[in-house]
């Protein structure tokens, strides 16, 4: 799923091929807020993003890729 996250003070968002779904992101990110704590994304190639959590501005979730078909895979 691509989750497109907005930083606040920053220029341009952050994109992740995430392997989690929406209702896991939302709720990692509602935990980091009450813990003041870091939102951590995996993407599926087995890389992360963190980012602090008072410093998100907004989500954005697009659609879920399913499995990929080619070389890019």
């Amino acid at each position: 799923m691509d989750v497109r996250i907005g930083v606040q003070n920053a220029a341009r968002e952050m994109t992740v091929d995430a392997e989690l779904d929406r209702d896991a992101i939302v709720e990692a990110l509602r935990a980091a807020i009450a813990d003041e704590g870091l939102l951590v994304v995996k993407d599926k190639k087995g890389g992360s993003v963190v980012v602090p959590a008072e410093k998100i501005a907004y989500l954005e979730f697009g659609a879920d890729n399913g499995r990929s078909v080619g070389f890019g895979a």
